[in-house]
């Protein structure tokens, strides 16, 4: 820190309790009083610097109780005046960043000027705040920490002002171009750029500074003074991820919640602060974040959010970060969404309300920006839209969300299914994460009647599942029956399907068309090995599906007989599918051994009774 030595007399001044004496040898004849603690002094050296107490002696001055004078309002109290008091008498004093605004304010109001003397402490202190402090980082920080002391002096005389502006300047300015704050460290440079030791260059090149050298720094300031500075540099045009980052760090320090390793890192230099602070200090941060997309990370807002609603911020502060939120949605993780409920009133573990707002105004900011619809581009292209990658990214988030809540017992089924809902169904191009949460949910409510059951099927679409979660979903009994059958109905259409697809490839590899140019008739021997081996694996694929249909088949016959039994069969077999309500697809795929001509044909079987062949996958649902 640079200093400036004033005075050259030795320190004539000793403090008993509550009063200072001069030790020079002279009587005291005249008394300052300044709060609690009396100073007593000689008038001359008082009367030659300060016009206010020249004025104050000579009203004050009596023959029987000598001369006492009351100063009740000096800027920084006796600790200034202390100060000011060793300036008068010429004593040794060092003009410091620490010290130079209680003088300057001090030195204001006892009208310590030049008309009174030259070079007096106004004087002094103004060329050591323009020429050392303000080009100073460090020492522009340290003085502006003490402003905090001198309000409004320190307004009313610029001091603020000038030292915020200093700060701003040289934040908003790229450090590697001019040196700060590195060399106010000590670290001096060649022209080349090279690293000085006495002298002589080293040959190691400084490191470079990042742009967010000074959040630590700033973290130091009370927060009006770090809201004026902030201010300050946006209206410089500061980049507003550098303004973000600084206000989360500011955050991060003051408000516990938000960082608990850093706040017990800071535990024993400063108390934290209650809640009302931290309440209000997080509704500012709020205020003042950049509305702009991306530029604070989603765990920092989401971590912003369950504070706001431990400290119970704002309805508006609240909404904002909702909103914030649900603008980069797509970026979040599915730990920071399980938001816990900290009110009385809602019986949920999890806060589904807050994230069901936060998905609409999500889906609200996609559809204003032109993200994909379903009614502009095909299935291919929509599959592969790279402005439906943030909706299918959500939307995979959203059912992993469902899985994670689907357990609560105290979870509504209105709620759940309002969730799971606001996705658009082009946004799931495979709907077996939507079953997994809907299949945790009617295990952990098992008491949800039947129509409540099919009611929650609906959300899915059954031609949208795998074949793994087919072959999972045959053999629950949680599902209703009327959704079994149409799950086994899509497994079937989707074994058919693959099995025409075998049959067109193998009739290709059995010499309907050559598969490469050049390989026939070429003599290449390797070539054509391949192409057989490619042909019998194939083929035993084929074999394997064949078996696969037979047993449906078999299956769909009990199945067919039981449902007669059960007396939902008046109008015969063939009418099944219009009965449950199939939504069938106008592909049809043809076999060598059978075909899908008619999908009323369709083969399905009984729910409760399925057994999994060995070659199929087992589908795992969690929980």
């Amino acid at each position: 820190m640079a200093c400036v030595k004033l005075g050259s007399k030795a320190d004539a001044f000793q403090r008993r309790g509550q009063a200072w004496f001069c030790t020079t040898g002279l009587p005291s004849d005249v008394t300052v009083e300044v709060g609690e603690m009396s100073f007593h002094l000689h008038k001359f050296p008082l009367l030659s610097k300060s016009g206010l107490l020249g004025k104050l002696i000579e009203e004050n001055s009596s023959e029987e109780e000598g001369c006492i004078v009351k100063l009740a309002d000096v800027p920084g109290g006796a600790k200034s005046f202390e100060l000011v008091v060793k300036f008068c008498y010429g004593v040794k004093l060092e003009l410091t960043a620490s010290n130079v605004v209680y003088l300057r304010c001090a030195a204001e109001h006892l009208e310590m000027t030049e008309e009174i003397a030259e070079g007096n402490l106004i004087a002094q202190t103004e060329m050591f705040l323009n020429q050392v402090v303000l080009r100073s980082w460090k020492d522009s920080l340290k003085a502006l920490q003490t402003c905090d002391d001198l309000l409004p002096h320190a307004e009313d005389l610029h001091i603020v002002k000038k030292c915020i502006e200093s700060l701003a300047v040289k934040a908003c300015t790229d450090p590697n171009l001019f040196g700060w704050p590195m060399m106010e460290h000590g670290v001096m440079q060649s022209p080349g750029g090279s690293v000085l030791w006495n002298g002589i260059s080293t040959g190691a090149r400084p490191r470079k500074c990042s742009s967010d050298w000074w959040y630590d720094d700033a973290a130091a300031l009370s927060f009006p003074m770090y809201k004026r500075l902030i201010t300050v540099m946006e209206s410089r045009g500061i980049r507003q991820e550098i303004i973000a980052g600084s206000l989360t760090f500011y955050a991060k320090r003051f408000i516990p919640g938000l960082n608990r390793r850093h706040s017990m890192a800071h535990g024993a230099l400063a108390a934290a602060p209650s809640e009302e602070e931290q309440r209000h200090l997080l509704e500012e941060i709020d205020s003042l974040l950049p509305l702009q997309k991306g530029l604070t990370s989603t765990k920092v807002l989401f971590g912003l959010l369950r504070t706001a609603m431990i400290l119970r911020a704002s309805q508006s502060c609240i909404s904002n970060l909702e909103k914030r939120i649900g603008m980069q949605l797509d970026q979040a993780n599915l730990e920071d969404m399980l938001l816990p409920n900290f009110s009385y009133s809602m019986e949920t573990l999890y806060n589904v309300d807050c994230v069901q707002r936060i998905l609409e105004h999500f889906l609200a900011m996609d559809q204003a920006t032109g993200g994909a619809s379903p009614c502009l581009v095909d299935d291919d292209q929509l599959m592969g839209s790279p402005s439906l990658m943030p909706l299918t990214t959500v939307a995979k988030l959203i059912d992993g969300y469902l899985a994670e809540v689907a357990p609560d017992i105290n979870l509504k089924p209105p709620k759940f299914q309002s969730l799971a809902a606001a996705i658009p169904d082009y946004a799931r191009p495979l709907d077996d994460g939507l079953y997994r949460a809907i299949d945790i949910y009617l295990k952990a409510h098992p008491w949800l009647a039947e129509s409540g059951r099919e009611q929650l099927c609906r959300l899915m679409d059954c031609q949208k599942l795998s074949l793994e979660a087919c072959t999972h979903a045959a053999q629950n009994e949680r599902l209703p029956l009327r959704v079994v059958v149409q799950v086994l109905f899509f497994e079937q259409l989707q074994l058919r399907t693959s099995i025409a697809g075998c049959l067109l490839v193998s009739d290709n590899l059995d010499g309907s068309r050559p598969l490469r140019s050049g390989l026939i008739g070429s003599g290449e021997g390797g070539g054509w090995a391949t192409a057989v081996r490619e042909n019998q694996v194939l083929k035993v694929g084929m074999d394997n599906m064949r078996m696969r249909v037979s047993e449906l088949e078999k299956e769909c016959s009990n199945m067919r007989q039981e449902i007669e039994k059960l007396g939902r069969g008046k109008s015969g077999w063939r009418n099944v599918p219009k009965k449950f309500g199939f939504k069938v697809k106008s592909q049809v795929c043809s076999a060598q051994e059978g075909s899908v001509s008619d999908p009323q044909k369709s083969v399905v079987s009984e729910k409760p009774h399925l057994k999994q062949t060995k070659h199929k996958k087992q589908f795992s649902i969690g929980s």
